[in-house]
């Protein structure tokens, strides 16, 4: 790793604040005029040309000031942003915006990305939680018309799957029930494995829901992350800059393609613990669709149980410290969501 000196370390910061801030080139003679650095111009300017050559600043033009590079911002996050908690004033906001909502997945999943796009002014990104081990919790088969079944499978952490069954008959409510109570007793807290390791029945209506729901089963054991929600486009599309990013949809096409996310996802945040927080600049050398952009996730949830991913996904100039302390934060306040209402 490149070693910097005090002062380099501080006038890279210094940079890096000024061009989140301004979204222009950093100039020496503003560094001094702005902060009031005991320092001459020149001895700024020399120290900048050095951070130059060892490529955490570039020069946009000749005449320009700095900017930093990816590598720039990665030293700065690496080792330059402290492990800071948000100010209390925006904590105790952020809490009382939960603790108002109604206590449902449904509320605290997209109220999660409103509040992450707009403490961050970037694209939020929040995944449901997802279980670790797919495990059945309760079935419901609801009569619909003539042999059409609606069956809904409910899985341990809270997830919902739905499907369409054909019967051979005509179905009324109350069998239904009865045969949903009995693939209950069989089911309960029970696996694909275990399900499937069942002796088959005699019965062909019990047959066709235990091959629905093993299908189920499977279908989210391939999951990789729960359900999607997004907030905050718009402020990303009229960041400053962002006109001079080519090409300038690259960064939708992560959120539009759902495997490409999940890749992301089960590539970087998924190998970390509950609540780290990882932080990807300018892709990585790996993902070409975020070039001049930084990404910062976190997991939530309850280890080796149930967990969901929330972060945001904003131009490469963003305030770092604030935002990674807002993401942590939010994952905090999910966590506790998911232990004290998801977990039996």
């Amino acid at each position: 790793m490149k070693e910097l000196s005090d002062r380099q370390k501080i006038i890279l910061s210094l940079v890096v604040h000024e061009h989140t801030r301004t979204a222009q080139p950093v100039a020496s003679k503003s560094l001094l005029k702005e902060y009031n650095l005991k320092i001459s111009s020149a001895t700024i300017r020399n120290e900048m040309n050095t951070l130059e050559e060892m490529g955490f600043l570039r020069q946009p033009h000749t005449s320009a000031g700095r900017v930093p590079t990816e590598e720039g911002y990665r030293f700065f996050v690496t080792n330059l942003v402290q492990h800071t908690s948000l100010p209390s004033a925006t904590r105790n906001m952020i809490a009382h915006q939960f603790y108002q909502a109604r206590k449902g997945l449904d509320y605290w999943l997209p109220l999660a990305a409103s509040v992450l796009a707009n403490q961050s002014q970037a694209v939020s990104i929040v995944t449901a939680p997802h279980t670790q081990k797919v495990t059945f919790k309760h079935l419901e088969l609801i009569a619909t018309r003539g042999s059409q079944v609606l069956m809904v499978l409910v899985l341990v952490g809270g997830e919902i799957q739905q499907q369409i069954l054909s019967f051979e008959t005509g179905q009324t409510q109350e069998p239904l029930s009865q045969l949903a109570n009995q693939v209950n007793q069989l089911c309960e807290n029970r696996t694909l494995e275990q399900i499937s390791n069942l002796p088959p029945s005699g019965n062909p209506a019990l047959n066709l829901v235990m091959d629905a729901i093993k299908e189920q089963l499977s279908l989210a054991n391939k999951l990789v992350t729960g359900e999607l929600y997004l907030d905050g486009l718009s402020y990303v599309l009229g960041a400053p800059g962002f006109v001079d990013y080519e090409p300038a949809n690259s960064p939708l096409k992560l959120l539009e393609e759902r495997s490409m996310l999940d890749d992301l996802i089960s590539r970087t945040v998924l190998t970390e613990d509950i609540g780290g927080v990882q932080v990807l600049i300018g892709g990585e050398g790996t993902w070409q669709e975020l070039q001049n952009y930084s990404v910062i996730l976190t997991r939530y949830g309850i280890p080796d149980q149930l967990s969901g991913t929330l972060g945001i996904l904003g131009p490469m100039r963003m305030p770092y410290k604030q935002t990674i302390s807002t993401v942590r934060y939010v994952g905090e306040l999910m966590s506790a969501f998911v232990s004290d209402n998801l977990i039996d």
